[in-house]
């Protein structure tokens, strides 16, 4: 649940500092590369404070790997797009897809643990 609140308020900075400070400087198509970054990374670290109430719950182990996922996906996923967007370097578009099959792989995976635990 920290790592979730640190992430979600990373990302809420991140949101304010690119609609106000942003918006004269990087084109069109760089701010909404920005602003999905701020997305996904508001969507995962919701997800990371879910799992984080969960264990208490389900099995620990196996719902912690979703966490996991998801934290890495926002590093990859968001991190890529943040600097993809600030500096212009378009082969850090190549690892996006990595974070977001990250995020995938976190969701199905807090899926099957919901669905296969048993009491």
């Amino acid at each position: 649940m920290a790592l979730g609140a640190i992430s979600m308020f990373i990302a809420i900075a991140a949101g304010a500092f690119g609609a106000h400070s942003l918006k004269q400087i990087l084109s069109l198509e760089m701010l909404v590369v920005y602003r999905t970054a701020v997305e996904y990374q508001i969507y995962h670290s919701l997800g990371l404070i879910l799992v984080g109430l969960l264990p208490s719950c389900k099995n620990h182990l196996g719902i912690s790997v979703s966490g996991w996922l998801m934290l890495v996906g926002i590093v990859i996923f968001s991190g890529s797009l943040y600097t993809l967007s600030l500096s212009g370097i378009r082969w850090l578009g190549a690892i996006t897809p990595m974070g977001g099959l990250c995020f995938l792989a976190a969701w199905l995976n807090l899926a099957w643990q919901t669905f296969s635990f048993r009491a």
